[in-house]
């Protein structure tokens, strides 16, 4: 692919003030239809997965760097810009060098017999980032996020999921009646059960439930889970961050699917 260079110094130019929102509002994508990934691991990571970049942005200096400069191959228009515009699209404290703007694809739909995870109105952007990237590790390519849960391909979730966007599919803006669609059984976690989660035969596939940060599951999701578990602690806390616990179920059922 050749692509149309255009060296851009406005800050006015059209394509700058749209990436500046969509690196600016957490549910900008929904919108355009479009993302903003900074830096070249996220956009290393979505070619990857196939995805391509409709718009590249970089710096005049990453422009110099042959392994930067390379990455502007794949897309068809590319902005090259002045250091100071390119900071105005960051949510870094000290900037990446270059960016690109991604198209999602047609909202996905539920696959009812697919493992997945499920995410009850988590409100911490990098909790759910964190969430992502353990369900790909682990093999789980399907996530569903209830309505009130962070925007899944805000910026912020996008940094903190590394990656894993682009290997899995992912469903938002549901409410706990769209899960009935679901064959395979739910799972919680809770402090208020006999079941100790490395002691029990675990269905597989199913869907993990990951609740809010606060008040955890709500009680009409609890109650359409086949099962709940405990995490052991003996360490005597309270409760594990939600994304350290998912981790942990997921690896779980992974060590015992294998």
């Amino acid at each position: 692919m050749s692509a149309q260079i255009l060296h851009v110094t406005s800050r006015d130019n059209p394509a700058l003030v749209r990436l500046r929102k969509l690196a600016t509002e957490p549910g900008g994508y929904r919108k355009t239809g479009s993302v903003w990934i900074e830096g070249d691991h996220l956009l290393r990571a979505a070619l990857q997965r196939g995805w391509r970049p409709a718009l590249v942005v970089l710096t005049e200096a990453a422009m110099q760097e042959a392994t930067l400069a390379a990455l502007v191959e794949s897309a068809p228009r590319v902005l090259v810009v002045p250091a100071g515009l390119f900071k105005g699209l960051s949510g870094l404290e000290s900037p990446a060098q270059i960016g690109a703007e991604l198209m999602l694809p047609a909202a996905s739909t539920l696959t009812p017999n697919a493992a997945s995870v499920v995410l009850d109105r988590l409100q911490d952007a990098g909790n759910v980032g964190a969430i992502l990237r353990s369900a790909a590790a682990f093999g789980v390519r399907q996530v569903l996020a209830l309505k009130g849960t962070a925007a899944l391909w805000s910026p912020k979730v996008l940094r903190a999921g590394q990656g894993a966007h682009f290997g899995l599919s992912l469903v938002e803006g549901l409410g706990a009646e769209d899960l009935s669609t679901l064959v395979v059984p739910l799972i919680a976690t809770s402090s208020h059960t006999e079941h100790v989660l490395h002691r029990i035969k675990l269905p597989s596939p199913c869907a993990w439930v990951m609740g809010h940060e606060g008040r955890g599951v709500s009680a009409e999701l609890m109650a359409r889970c086949a099962l709940t578990v405990g995490i052991p602690q003996p360490g005597g806390e309270e409760s594990l961050n939600v994304a350290a616990a998912a981790a942990i179920c997921l690896y779980e059922s992974e060590r015992q699917r294998a």
